[in-house]
């Protein structure tokens, strides 16, 4: 077994996860890619190397804009409020990422627009006009070539005829580069992402690539043209840079210890951006270029990619809260083979922690210690070696190179596989040597030796088993009196000569598969509803992109009401929002309203106004608003939607 690295040796190992776009609504495919890249930064981490993982929030564009001004507060304020539950979400699922970077911090807003002006004063951003295909939901830019059945290849949805001024990358001159990385190297895996890159990219010609918008506003501006916003291809990937301190001038103490990144980590669906556009930005900043870049498969539900826009969304929440961190991590790491696609079922997860978490290793940990309890009151000595003891002592011995040598090359599945094969190695032995046969024929010493084989085992298992499912291997280390290592040194049979263990709790509950199956149905059932709203904005946002009719059915499903303000407030911390009381009829209901800059709390009060009564309540900055007013708008300017004359609060408008 080779040694750890010695804090006095310490590599440095840079790693990063998607920055993902804040939609409010989790699933578990984002889940994967972050819960991978966390196993390994970890298992880096044990082995001695100083590691940087990064993950973040990319906030800036199109959708984000629109979904600010459906909500009636700015797109900074709109994003404010989501960010903080992806941090709980992987705050929940024990994510150990050393930065969190968000495209609106100012440090990366600064870097991205002297980085831009790099570009452009080197000669390899120009000044053009962009017309093609557009993506508004995925935010990308297609030739007609690219188009699946005339629609967007990567989520299936329809895309619009778009032409506007722009600024481009010569990304064709990086063409020659580009390709000679991907074909003459191991930069990109696995192999099947090069071909596809290689043959429906590049030698389909690589044609330079819009970065610049004009037709709207959130997003990092460009300083000299003021029209412009810098685009995703430059603002988004540039954080893997900025996050270091890189500012497009000089490098910060960061940037020379961790760049270039060991390893970005992505689902494939983004391997394009990172494995042809962002080498050839890099080479335009002559900046080293990262060591490997891997595009895993997608997890999917009913063969399709899971997707909020889908209506399959398997909310991770509800799966950690019912069976806790580590199964779901187990599920993820276990269940996706290196670079291709994997299925989720909630039976598959179900009966993985019942079958591997439960029986195999529960059990094994628990019957071992108790045993240890029982008959040695928890004290075991190393003792004479068997012919028996031979093939689990091998196994013990050869783990954690095996295991290294997958995680080396980024494979967690393969890594899980080895050390639940010890585990169940460990499980014959127990069969294979009877202990409670020895206890019959009073062969102590023989019976210590067997404990003390299967201890050793569980030790080795316990520390490799720390990346993966960080609080399982905590447990199984605690209830042999040992704390998690800072390296994977001594992971060798009889490292520890003696032992002083306690009896352990099962490390999974068994669960009722059947009755499991229909509480998750019944909480999916409840969450349609909101898939379906997603689903619907999103339909809305494209159809009003295209300037479709709606039909008289379509207006006729608005309810409109006639509502009095009886009560109104600003909303703390949010210099757009009022919060109103109306009076409707009988009913009373609260409003949470984008008008505050031009209508204060005192002019409200009083005041009959048009009340959208029929959509479905959402939360506004912790506060629940339960439909919304009507205003009309003019530039700068905008003014409530009221009644011509006094009519009751209640009045239907038709």
């Amino acid at each position: 077994m080779t040694n750890s690295k010695k804090k006095t040796e310490k590599e440095k190992f840079y790693l990063t996860t998607p920055i993902y776009y804040p939609s409010g609504k989790w699933h578990l495919g984002h889940c994967y890619t972050t819960v991978y890249g966390d196993a390994i930064a970890r298992f880096k981490r044990m082995e001695g190397y100083d590691v940087f993982y990064l993950t973040g929030t990319d906030e800036h564009g199109q959708k984000i804009e629109k979904r600010a001004e459906s909500a009636g507060v700015s797109p900074k304020e709109f994003v404010d409020g989501l960010v903080g539950e992806i941090k709980e979400l992987w705050s929940a699922l024990n994510v150990s990422y050393t930065k969190f970077i968000r495209t609106t911090d100012d440090y990366h807003v600064k870097a991205v627009q002297k980085i831009f002006k790099k570009l452009y004063d080197k000669g390899d951003v120009y000044k053009s006009k962009y017309k093609g295909k557009y993506c508004t939901p995925c935010e990308s830019f297609w030739t007609e070539s690219q188009l699946v059945d005339g629609k967007c290849p990567d989520c299936g949805r329809e895309v619009q005829e778009t032409e506007e001024e722009s600024y481009f990358f010569k990304l064709s001159k990086y063409a020659p580069q580009v390709r000679k990385l991907l074909t003459e190297t191991d930069f990109l895996q696995p192999e099947s992402r090069v071909n596809e890159m290689v043959n429906n990219f590049i030698d389909a010609g690589l044609e330079d690539v819009a970065v610049s918008r004009t037709s709207f506003k959130w997003g990092v501006p460009v300083e000299f043209d003021k029209g412009h916003i810098v685009y995703v291809w430059v603002d988004a990937l540039s954080n893997y840079i900025t996050a270091l301190g890189y500012n497009g001038e000089k490098e910060s103490a960061d940037m020379k210890r961790f760049w270039p990144a060991d390893l970005h980590l992505m689902a494939k669906e983004i391997v394009r951006f990172h494995s042809i556009i962002w080498p050839a930005m890099l080479m335009a900043l002559d900046l080293p270029l990262p060591k490997k870049v891997v595009g895993h498969g997608w997890l999917l539900f009913g063969g399709d990619k899971m997707s909020k826009s889908k209506g399959n969304v398997v909310d991770p929440f509800i799966l950690k809260e019912r069976y806790g961190a580590d199964a779901l991590r187990y599920y993820l790491l276990r269940a996706m083979p290196f670079g291709a696609d994997g299925a989720y079922t909630s039976e598959a997860l179900l009966t993985r922690i019942n079958s591997e978490l439960c029986n195999d290793l529960g059990n094994l940990v628990r019957r071992t210690m108790k045993m240890n309890e029982q008959y040695f009151a928890g004290k075991l000595h190393k003792g004479k070696e068997s012919e028996e003891d031979a093939a689990i002592i091998a196994k013990t011995n050869a783990l954690y190179g095996a295991v290294k040598q997958d995680m080396d090359a980024y494979r967690p599945q393969q890594a899980l596989e080895k050390i639940f094969d010890l585990v169940g190695t460990a499980n014959k032995y127990i069969d294979l040597t009877k202990p409670w046969v020895l206890v019959k024929e009073n062969k102590t010493a023989r019976l210590e030796q067997v404990l003390y084989v299967l201890t050793e085992a569980i030790r080795v298992i316990g520390v490799l088993l720390l990346p993966f499912v960080p609080e399982t291997g905590e447990k199984i280390l605690a209830s042999l009196k040992l704390a998690p290592p800072e390296t994977n040194d001594g992971l060798i049979y009889g490292n520890v000569k003696s032992y002083e263990t306690v009896a352990l709790d099962a490390l999974f509950p068994r669960l009722n598969v059947e009755k499991e199956l229909e509480e998750l149905e019944k909480l999916a059932s409840g969450s349609k509803a909101e898939n379906e709203e997603v689903k619907t904005e999103e339909k809305k946002q494209v159809n009003e992109q295209e300037n479709e009719y709606i039909t008289i059915d379509d207006f006729f499903r608005t309810k409109l009401k006639v509502a009095e303000v009886v009560a109104c407030e600003k909303v703390e911390k949010a210099d757009k929002l009022l919060k109103l009381t109306l009076k409707v009829g009988e009913e009373t209901r609260t409003v949470v309203s984008g008008i505050a800059k031009h209508y204060t709390p005192e002019e409200m009060v009083g005041k009959r106004v048009v009340l959208v009564c029929n959509l479905k309540p959402r939360n506004m900055r912790g506060i629940t608003s339960e439909g919304m007013i009507l205003c009309a708008s003019e530039g700068d300017k905008l003014v409530l939607v009221s009644p011509e004359t006094a009519i009751g609060s209640g009045a239907e408008v038709c």
